[in-house]
């Protein structure tokens, strides 16, 4: 040993850097615990049994509230994929994201993957890597393919296995799925996640091939928690189900009682996606099949001693799909209106009423949030980015990386330590330039909305007292004309314009 220091002090370096360089990480604490972020995919905010489902079953989840903290009003960044992921990982509000809308990266590969975030970005995961955390990424990405600026392993994260595009999570069968930044085939014969059936049988055995994507997701997700079980690591989890296509395992659909299919029949494929000889009991079973995940990652946890030294946080990326032509079925056949998938909030994905933006949240941080506790205040994804920073102790302050970045969320840790709920700056604030244009700001019980800001005659603002009527059914504008332009005036203030993503009506504006 002797030898070898003298050695290393050849090199130029100390022993003391040696001892550093070759001990190994310290496992995380409760002071500075594990993170593991889980977000299910077209989630809605009634789809869970802690939520006041009463069709479908989610007791691992159910179990998860009951350990921690449930939000009633949590929203995500954003009503559709790419651009909420880019809001939870940047910490950034759509008036200021890279990302605002569903938009191909169109550099010709067959499945091109979203548009990517930009060199240089600052995701949660870039600062919790760099303040000591391991970082691995299981699921549906969307921020970028492999070889853009975009790519996971390039935006923080050390490990990836997934969906790199969301194409390609159409099926749940695909070719291949990519492995940090490259592709690994799944399935000699994948299943394309679009086909129509206007008339036969319909068999689900047919949309079937040899590899489960999920079942492979979760494999390499529980593989990083037994390899980095010794130091802290920050685990994100954007699980595919319940989006479509339906093409759950059929051990849970049999679960799920055959009279329920027997009003509507089979799926055809008419409303986009995947063909389904029970759709109903498909759409539970993949809620189901969700929930059995999550219950593989608690359990794995538990096996290591870990589950006091973690905080978990389980939601979804946005509400339950909206529908199409065929009004039996949602898309894909997706039974959301037989489930009340929105809990009874109005709209779906797509949409910045409460029911496309409104999803369920839980929390548990053991010792630090209480047990069966619930949190009415209102929280979104921006918040997310301070919360877990300071949940590893990490001064957002004194961050290089962050000069000039403003962040826009709260730090939730008084909230879900009972320690008072933090009073929010300014609005929360959505601008979709998709679904025909959208902006939304909610301050306090207010929601301001205006629609169709991308068509001819565009919308007028609409005004919802929330702690009065959270079904938006009572538009108040006419009667609160000052509410309405005070709300609009904070959302201009603080918007910046995004040439990818252009909303014209409000680009020209100055300010």
């Amino acid at each position: 040993m002797n030898a070898f220091v003298g050695f290393v002090r050849c090199l130029g370096f100390t022993p003391l850097v040696l001892l550093m360089a070759i001990a190994p990480t310290a496992a995380a604490t409760p002071d500075r615990p594990n993170i593991v972020f889980i977000m299910a995919d077209d989630l809605g905010y009634g789809e869970l049994g802690c939520y006041g489902q009463e069709k479908i079953r989610t007791p691992n989840l159910d179990r998860l509230a009951s350990e921690g903290m449930r939000f009633t009003q949590h929203y995500t960044g954003a009503p559709v994929c790419a651009p909420a992921r880019c809001v939870l990982m940047t910490g950034q509000h759509l008036a200021h994201a890279q990302v605002r809308g569903n938009r191909v990266s169109g550099n010709g590969r067959i499945f091109p993957g979203q548009w990517p975030l930009n060199e240089g970005t600052v995701t949660i995961a870039s600062v919790l890597k760099k303040s000591g955390y391991v970082t691995g990424a299981f699921g549906k990405w969307g921020l970028g393919p492999s070889n853009t600026s975009g790519s996971p392993i390039k935006q923080g994260f050390d490990r990836f296995y997934g969906y790199n595009c969301q194409s390609n999570a159409h099926s749940y069968y695909p070719a291949f799925l990519d492995n940090n930044e490259r592709e690994v085939r799944i399935n000699k014969y994948p299943i394309p996640g679009h086909d129509r059936k206007p008339t036969g049988d319909i068999n689900a055995e047919d949309y079937e091939a040899e590899n489960y994507a999920p079942d492979l997701i979760l494999e390499e997700a529980v593989k990083f928690i037994d390899k980095h079980k010794d130091e802290p690591f920050f685990l994100y989890l954007p699980f595919v189900e319940p989006h479509v296509a339906m093409q759950p395992p059929k051990a849970w659909v049999d679960q799920y009682p055959a009279a329920w299919d027997e009003e509507n029949g089979p799926y055809r494929g008419d409303n986009g996606y995947l063909p389904h000889p029970r759709p109903r009991a498909a759409y539970a079973a993949m809620i189901s099949d969700l929930d059995e995940h999550v219950g593989t990652i608690l359990k794995r946890l538990e096996d290591h001693q870990l589950s006091e030294k973690t905080l978990i946080v389980f939601t979804s990326d946005n509400g339950p799909t909206h529908g199409r032509t065929n009004p039996k079925f949602h898309v894909g056949g997706a039974a959301c209106t037989f489930f009340n998938s929105t809990g009874g909030l109005r709209g779906f994905k797509g949409s910045c009423f409460e029911g496309g933006i409104r999803i369920p949240c839980i929390v548990k941080w053991p010792g630090r949030v209480q047990a069966n506790s619930v949190s009415d205040m209102p929280s979104y994804f921006p918040d997310w980015f301070t919360t877990l920073s300071a949940v590893a102790n990490i001064d957002l302050q004194n961050e290089s990386s962050l000069s000039g970045i403003s962040l826009d969320g709260l730090n939730l840790v008084p909230e879900l330590t009972s320690q008072g709920t933090p009073e929010r700056p300014s609005p929360m604030i959505w601008e979709f330039p998709q679904y025909g244009g959208i902006v939304a700001i909610r301050e306090g019980k207010w929601k301001a909305i205006r629609r169709n800001l991308l068509q001819k005659k565009v919308g007028d603002w609409e005004l919802y007292d929330l702690d009065a009527d959270r079904a938006e059914q009572h538009d108040l504008a006419a009667a609160n004309p000052e509410i309405v332009k005070r709300l609009e005036t904070a959302y201009l203030n603080t918007r910046t314009i995004e040439p990818d993503f252009p909303l014209p009506l409000y680009d020209k504006v100055v300010r």
